[in-house]
């Protein structure tokens, strides 16, 4: 058994599309029409037949509030794992993005959290 896809709301799926490709440098994978959304999928170009990310639109009550329960609490929808958090913390803050969490040490990690600009908190983690 392994992972092939994992999702995270998102409250425009254009806006994420731009925000996880052009800030994140994910690639796009698969775009199709789904009624008024778009199965909408962003895979990393260090692994394009790894995992796929959907941006799955927050359509319903449920997944609204689930999502905003999750950013109020200060729960990150999803994590990366990076080799250099100092170097990703320093370009993505030139391009704009706003950190919750500056990178940290916990443990045998070390952590940063971010805001995706569409509903969600995303944490970065290097080991």
């Amino acid at each position: 058994m392994r992972i092939t896809l994992s999702s995270v709301f998102v409250d425009d799926q254009d806006k994420a599309l731009q925000f996880y490709t052009k800030v994140l440098g994910f690639v796009k994978k698969e775009e199709l029409p789904a009624g008024e959304f778009k199965w909408l999928t962003v895979v990393s170009p260090e692994g394009p037949d790894g995992v796929e990310l959907l941006l799955e639109p927050n359509a319903t009550q449920l997944a609204r509030t689930y999502q905003e329960g999750c950013l109020e609490a200060g729960i990150p929808a999803t994590s990366f794992a990076v080799e250099d958090i100092q170097g990703e913390y320093e370009r993505m803050k030139g391009l704009g993005v706003v950190f919750h969490q500056e990178p940290t040490r916990t443990g045998s990690v070390t952590v940063a959290v971010f805001d995706d600009t569409c509903g969600n908190l995303v944490q970065l983690v290097q080991a």
